[in-house]
C-alpha cells in the first residue's frame, strides 16, 4: 500500500493476540451467509461437517419464515470439501422435513459421487426427499428417536396436461425409486410398499419409519448418533488410506 510519499510499504499481519477475533468474526459471517461454518483451516480437523436441516429449497425462493436449506449453497461446499486436502471425510447431519425433489437430488447424486468417505446421521427427521440424501452416503446411521417419512411425489400449483404431468411425475418417482433402492439394502419392492401403504392415520402424509425399522428395513445402515458416526467415518478414512498406500506399493 502506498503512503504520503508515495512509497510501497508491506501490510503488517495481525497480531497473534487479534488472529482469533478475526477468526471468530469470519465464522460469524460463514453462519449467518451460509448457516454453517467454512471448510476447517489445515491442522483444525479432517472431518467437514455439514448440516442439512429444516426445508430443502429449490428453484422457488420460500418465504423468509421458514427454516431451510439452500442447494446452490451445498453445492459448492461439497466440492470445495472434495478439492481441500486436508479434508479426509464429511460427516451430514440431516433434520429435514424435505423439499424440492430436484433439489435434494442433486445433492444426493453430489455426495454420492465424491471420492472421500461420507457418512450420514438423521436426527429428529429425515422426511420426503430427505430420505435420498440420507442414503447417499459410504455409510448412513438413524437416531433411534429420528423418523422417515415415505411417500409418493407430490405437486403444487397450476397443472397444465394432466395426463402429460402425471407421466412426469411418475419418471420422477422412479428416478426416486431407483436412486434409494441402489444406494442402500431396501428392495424395490419394499420401498414402494412402504411409499404406497394405506391404511395408515397419517396415509394422507406418507408411511412413517422410525429408526429401528430403517435399519431392519435395510434403509439404513446403523441405530446410533454422533458417536457412532465418527468411530466409524474414522475408520472409513483409515481404510481408504491403508488402500491408498497398497496401491502405490503395487504401483
Amino acid at each position: 500500500m502506498a503512503n504520503e510519499t508515495g512509497h510501497f510499504r508491506m501490510e503488517e499481519p495481525a497480531p497473534p493476540e487479534q488472529q482469533p477475533e478475526n477468526q471468530t468474526k469470519a465464522a460469524v459471517e460463514a453462519i449467518q451467509q451460509l448457516g454453517q461454518m467454512n471448510v476447517p483451516a489445515a491442522n483444525e480437523t479432517n472431518i467437514f461437517c455439514l448440516t442439512i436441516v429444516g426445508q430443502i429449497e429449490g428453484h422457488i425462493v420460500l418465504p423468509p419464515q421458514n427454516k431451510t436449506t439452500k442447494y446452490e449453497h451445498i453445492i459448492p461446499t461439497l466440492v470445495a470439501a472434495e478439492q481441500n486436502k486436508n479434508i479426509d471425510g464429511l460427516l451430514i447431519i440431516l433434520n429435514t422435513v424435505g423439499g424440492d425433489v430436484e433439489a435434494g437430488l442433486a445433492i444426493a447424486e453430489m455426495i454420492s459421487s465424491l471420492t472421500k468417505p461420507t457418512v450420514t446421521v438423521v436426527v429428529g427427521g429425515g422426511h420426503s426427499i430427505g430420505v435420498p440424501i440420507a442414503v447417499s452416503s459410504t455409510y448412513s446411521i438413524i437416531a433411534e428417536s429420528a423418523t422417515m417419512t415415505i411417500h409418493p411425489i407430490r405437486l403444487n400449483g397450476l397443472v397444465i396436461g394432466v395426463p402429460q404431468t402425471f407421466e412426469y411425475m411418475e419418471k420422477m418417482q422412479e428416478r426416486v425409486v431407483r436412486f434409494v433402492t441402489s444406494h442402500s439394502r431396501i428392495t424395490e419392492s419394499q420401498f414402494k410398499e412402504l411409499m404406497f401403504r394405506t391404511g395408515e392415520l397419517n396415509r394422507d402424509v406418507g408411511t412413517p419409519v422410525g429408526g429401528i425399522d430403517a435399519v431392519k428395513y435395510g434403509l439404513m445402515d446403523e441405530v446410533g448418533g454422533i458417536g457412532q458416526a465418527i468411530t466409524k467415518l474414522n475408520q472409513l478414512i483409515d481404510e481408504r488410506k491403508r488402500t491408498g498406500e497398497t496401491e502405490g506399493i503395487k504401483q
